[in-house]
């Protein structure tokens, strides 16, 4: 069987989710045929390379179009080919609404954009549509489902959704999923919590995943540069990593930290950062293959989130033979083993995480150890292909009925 998949999210390409980006090319690479679609129009700060550029071009945006008066009353003149579906869909988005008067209006907005998607997905003989974070696109695509008939499953991040499980109605788009890929044990045991146990066999475990050759350098490891990459919001804990820094810069006088990304703090980080010089800078969004450059070079990868799913870029960072230093929350013990392949640390504690960033940066032995042991992890768990390979099984399985039923690839459970 040939398949014939649609992609959706909130917005396509972007910088800071280059691994939808990865994913749907090893999905192409392995010869089926994906399309992109993009509730919203990604800025041109998102397009930081020729890859994004060429995926910009060739996406479909749902809203761009819904807004078309002519578009949108021909869609769902279409839907109303199956009047019953359609009513269906409408009385899903009603009894799916958290409540209110926005969030009902939002809800509407939500069925139209459905039935936009749905005629393009028709259109192009599109037979079944994927979602990445599963929040309001998510509910276009469940609302799309319905509409039309036309399938759909999603890939589960969190942490956000998980605080708000029953606004964004968890439990119904599992329900109504064909499967759900969950990118760590940690996500598939939140949407156990949020779903009824019948779901849980088509609860699979697909990581998000990078391509290790692309990081597979061996350019001399810098004494102390320390590399940030990631959204520069209250989420990352950037400010606990300034405050860390404080107590090492003295004992190492030539350390250096590189945030990479932008976000919503970027100014008042900049502002906190003052009173350490040249000490830090700040780079805003890069290309791939920019920030694999500064990865190759790179003494230690520092991430000290409050909440995340699994990290690219911490598995970027292993692939480039990069320690590093994270906190023990969520899924990311998943992907780094403490003490093997880097260093967890309370999340908060800027203590602990000076200490650990001061033990590596005075243990080269160490650093080119962990390197090594991280680089391993990544090409044996996390490497795209393969899990594109287990992506594509599952898209194969539901499709002609006879669905995986291993949470893994066999061997990997």
């Amino acid at each position: 069987m040939t398949l014939r998949i649609a992609y959706l999210t909130g917005e396509y390409p972007r910088a800071t989710d280059t691994f939808i980006q990865r994913e749907v090319a090893a999905l192409r690479a392995r010869g089926l045929t994906v399309e992109t679609c993009s509730i919203r129009r990604t800025g041109a700060e998102h397009h930081t390379g020729p890859e994004q550029r060429a995926e910009a071009a060739g996406t479909f945006h749902v809203l761009e179009s819904a807004l078309s008066f002519r578009r949108l009353i021909a869609a769902h003149l279409a839907a109303w080919r199956r009047p019953g579906a359609w009513l269906r869909a409408l009385r899903l988005a009603w009894r799916t609404s958290p409540g209110g008067i926005k969030a009902t209006l939002y809800q509407v907005i939500y069925l139209a954009e459905a039935a936009v998607l749905a005629e393009h997905l028709r259109a192009g003989g599109l037979t079944h549509l994927h979602n990445h974070i599963a929040k309001s696109s998510c509910t276009v695509a469940m609302l799309m489902s319905e509409m039309s008939g036309i399938p759909y499953s999603f890939t589960l991040h969190g942490p956000d959704i998980f605080y708000e499980p029953y606004r964004w109605r968890l439990d119904e788009k599992i329900a109504r999923a064909r499967f759900v890929a969950c990118i760590s044990h940690f996500a598939r045991s939140q949407a156990m919590a949020f779903s009824a146990p019948e779901h849980w066999n088509k609860l699979h475990i697909v990581h998000c995943g990078v391509d290790p050759a692309r990081y597979d350098t061996q350019t001399p490891k810098a004494r102390a540069h320390l590399v940030f990459v990631g959204r520069l919001a209250g989420v990352k804990g950037v400010p606990v990593l300034l405050q860390a820094l404080q107590g090492l810069i003295a004992e190492h006088p030539d350390l250096r930290l590189t945030l990479v990304g932008d976000g919503p703090e970027r100014a008042a980080l900049e502002t906190l950062a003052q009173g350490l010089g040249d000490h830090v800078e700040f780079v805003g969004y890069q290309s791939q293959d920019a920030v694999a450059a500064l990865l190759s070079e790179a003494t230690l990868h520092v991430l000290p989130s409050f909440a995340e799913g699994v990290p690219v870029v911490l598995m970027e960072a292993m692939a480039a033979r990069v320690p590093v230093v994270t906190t023990r929350i969520a899924g990311v013990p998943e992907l780094v083993e403490d003490g093997v392949s880097g260093l967890l640390v309370p999340p908060g504690d800027a203590d602990a995480l000076r200490v650990a960033l001061g033990r590596l940066l005075t243990d080269a032995d160490l650093c080119r150890v962990m390197g090594e042991a991280g680089r391993v992890r990544v090409r044996t768990e996390f490497a795209s292909d393969t899990e594109a390979a287990w992506l594509a099984a599952l898209f194969q399985g539901y499709a002609e009925g006879v669905p995986p039923k291993h949470l893994r690839p066999e061997g990997q459970e």
